[in-house]
């Protein structure tokens, strides 16, 4: 029976290898700058330096003893403001926000430090409203339901579509078995699924916070096998002069076999 030759990765056309490895470079780079806006954002909700249990259950389950003000300037908003004038701002939250404060104290705060992101950047409240800033004056309970199914979808739409081009270059890896290729394809699908869906249940449940620590390192561990295997395929993996090209089966897979 005739079978059709498949290249790999270590026999592609020049042109080929430069286009997967380009690919492959610039999601690699965006997942490290992924990390490092994970670390500056989620990673200081609990005001501490480092990711912890603490800093995922603050971002979606709340950190129900603080007003949502209070959390943000203590968390990933610590460093836009000088802490006298954080604290200015979580005394009046804690005092319930009321309005008599607004023009003589809390205005001129938010107006030099605050209003140039929260007022131009989609998705930001603009906080040269009272009323948005009062809204965050009230009890922590993480993102609304409305914010949690805006990232879950741009999250899963877009995250797909960078594992779905990593996957299907490391397709055309050589030396795995089919079955164990396989599941490290399908691996870093089955964590973001997990990933998002964490987000929801500790939404719902503060312990099921560690899933999205898992979830989170499982697809970033499997992305990386992957990237790093196919450029080291590409372009150090040496094969027989026999093989040099893509159209000759490797040895032992005969082009025709009966």
């Amino acid at each position: 029976m005739n079978t059709i030759p498949v290249p790999d990765l270590p026999r592609l056309p020049l042109p080929v290898r430069v286009l997967f490895t380009g690919y492959l470079l610039a999601v690699g780079v965006g997942l490290l700058i992924a990390g490092a806006q994970i670390m500056l954002t989620h990673g200081m909700a609990d005001g501490k330096p480092g990711l912890s249990i603490d800093d995922i259950v603050y971002s979606y389950h709340g950190n129900r003893t603080n007003t949502r003000l209070e959390s943000a300037l203590n968390g990933s908003m610590q460093g836009y403001a000088p802490d006298e004038e954080r604290r200015t701002l979580i005394d009046w939250a804690r005092r319930g926000a009321p309005a008599s404060d607004w023009e003589p104290t809390i205005q001129p705060i938010v107006q030099q430090h605050c209003v140039a992101c929260h007022s131009t950047t989609p998705g930001l409240a603009d906080f040269n409203r009272l009323a948005n800033l009062q809204e965050r004056a009230d009890i922590d309970t993480g993102p609304s339901i409305a914010s949690l199914t805006r990232v879950s979808h741009i999250h899963l739409f877009g995250i797909t579509m960078l594992f779905f081009g990593v996957g299907l270059i490391f397709a055309f890896a050589r030396g795995f078995d089919p079955i164990f290729k396989s599941l490290l394809i399908a691996a870093p699908f089955a964590f973001l699924i997990l990933d998002v869906a964490a987000w929801w249940l500790t939404k719902w449940q503060p312990g099921f916070g560690w899933l999205v620590m898992f979830g989170g390192f499982g697809y970033s561990v499997a992305s990386t096998v992957m990237i790093f295997t196919s450029l080291y395929q590409m372009w150090l993996l040496r094969v027989p002069a026999t093989e040099a090209r893509w159209d000759v089966m490797p040895t032992g897979q005969g082009s025709s076999q009966r």
